[in-house]
């Protein structure tokens, strides 16, 4: 789970999406959270995770095992 905030970044990039952009989506007012997410300040919620996770349309794996990367 140490490249979830590395993970979040690129799909956010890939989505061309800005952090207020992506907060609003996943329901969040401000976009702080994320953006510690990010850098690896902290630790995601089980919640924000599955949010994730369907926004998008991935898998709860691919986001938390180090070890599975992101697919095309």
């Amino acid at each position: 789970m140490q490249r979830f905030g590395d993970k979040l970044r690129t799909l956010r990039i890939k989505h061309n999406m800005t952090l207020k952009q992506l907060a609003k989506a996943v329901g969040r007012s401000a976009h702080g959270y994320i953006s510690e997410l990010e850098a690896g300040k902290k630790k995601p919620t089980a919640e924000f995770v599955l949010s994730i996770a369907r926004l998008f349309n991935i898998t709860t794996d691919e986001l938390l095992k180090d070890e599975l990367e992101l697919s095309d």
